[in-house]
């Protein structure tokens, strides 16, 4: 399609264009567009087929609005999947809830998460986290031991889609209720990463609790970048070991800041950061 068809068809499906993110399945990939669809609350697809986008949605709660020969369409991705689609144009990929992300820049304040004390990382090591984990739109960021869900959300707010893996089911509310107060979508899974099911590959992972096993587990993923962050030193090789022996290219520092508060320095708990990258 043209970009005055899409404006046409947008338009027919009762949208606005200002209100829509257009992505070019063709020259982007399909995987990079459903990534988008994951992240953003109405989306136009060109160049994809409906079936296979709707496939890679499962899990995500989204509707589609498909132009084809028969006309205009709605359906639940499920159902389209099910479906032969006859000469398919644009795909409308719309979430059941609107959504915007709030408030500029990132390593947000820790007081802008709903928290549980000393569960979520500090500004200053979220900082370095986000600039390894390089989240952007069109990819996809695992939160794994994920607390509040701080790192996912602010990952969310930079355009990246994000699942959330956290066993804990306080915190799991938590992350909800992080994510609307943010304007993102998090899709959160309830379970230990070992039982948390097939997820959709991811391309960055942040492990953020456990060990060198869900390390283990994480870089299994194939993920091209994985970060992880703990205060605790005997986890640290062992993390780093489990990387190492995946293939990917290991670095690390140690984050401790010292805050300045009503004009006295107060030095933050220090945290570990690793983070491996594999060659493209």
């Amino acid at each position: 399609m043209d970009v005055v068809a899409l404006h046409r068809f947008v338009e027919q499906a009762g949208r606005s264009w200002d209100d829509v993110t257009v992505v070019d399945a063709g020259a982007l990939g399909l995987r990079h567009a459903v990534n988008v669809c994951r992240a953003r609350p109405a989306v136009v697809v060109s160049g994809a087929d409906p079936a296979e986008l709707a496939r890679d949605l499962a899990g995500w709660r989204r509707s589609l609005v498909v132009a084809s020969a028969a006309g205009l369409s709605t359906v639940d991705p499920a159902d389209a999947v099910t479906r032969r689609w006859t000469e398919p144009g644009a795909v409308l990929c719309l979430a059941e809830q609107t959504f915007a992300p709030t408030g500029e820049g990132w390593a947000l304040p820790d007081g802008d998460f709903a928290q549980r004390d000393g569960m979520t990382a500090v500004a200053e090591v979220r900082a370095l986290v986000l600039a390894r984990l390089a989240p952007r739109p069109g990819v996809l960021v695992w939160d794994v031991g994920a607390g509040p869900g701080a790192i996912g959300v602010e990952c969310a707010r930079l355009g990246a889609a994000v699942v959330a893996v956290e066993r804990d089911p306080v915190q799991c509310v938590r992350i909800i209720a992080n994510a609307s107060a943010h304007g993102v979508d998090v899709r959160v899974v309830e379970a230990e990463l070992g039982q948390a099911g097939e997820l959709p590959r991811p391309d960055a992972v942040f492990v953020g609790g456990g060990g060198a096993d869900v390390v283990r587990q994480s870089v299994r993923s194939g993920a091209r970048r994985v970060v992880v962050a703990t205060p605790d030193l005997d986890r640290v090789l062992p993390a780093r070991d489990a990387l190492l022996e995946a293939g990917y290219e290991v670095e690390g520092s140690q984050v401790s800041a010292a805050r300045l508060t009503g004009g006295t320095l107060l030095a933050t708990n220090p945290v570990t950061v690793l983070w491996g990258v594999k060659k493209a």
